[in-house]
């Protein structure tokens, strides 16, 4: 290395930070920033955590359990990405379709299959 030339040199621990080296370099950093939400997405959001809130108050079934693992990765989804992709929202449609008799009990649900269209 050349003496002319510059160096860099970080100690300790460097956690959660956005480096750009070299000429012309363009570093952005996103840390920490929530997924911006339409209002669709916010009621969607809503609904879904407001059944997967009523889900614990039913009895456990292998259908319940297959939509509440939906709902969780619809609403890790929504956090994360600011929106439900549209395989996702086929596969909450298909489970609340088989659980029809869910959906007529519990209003959550119904707000949820209201808001996929489904209504």
């Amino acid at each position: 290395m050349a003496t002319d030339e510059p160096s860099v040199n970080i100690s300790g621990g460097v956690h959660g930070s956005t480096f750009a080296i070299g000429n012309q370099a363009h570093a952005e950093s996103h840390h920490g920033t929530a997924a911006t939400r339409d209002q669709v997405a916010e009621e969607l959001l809503k609904a879904v955590r407001e059944l997967r809130a009523d889900l614990t108050r039913v009895r456990a079934s292998d259908e319940t359990a297959a939509l509440a693992a939906a709902l969780a990765e619809t609403e890790e989804e929504i956090v994360t990405t600011g929106q439900a992709g549209p395989t996702r929202l086929e596969r909450l449609r298909q489970l609340l379709n088989d659980s029809q008799a869910l959906v007529g009990l519990i209003a959550s649900a119904g707000a949820v299959a209201g808001l996929l269209g489904m209504g």
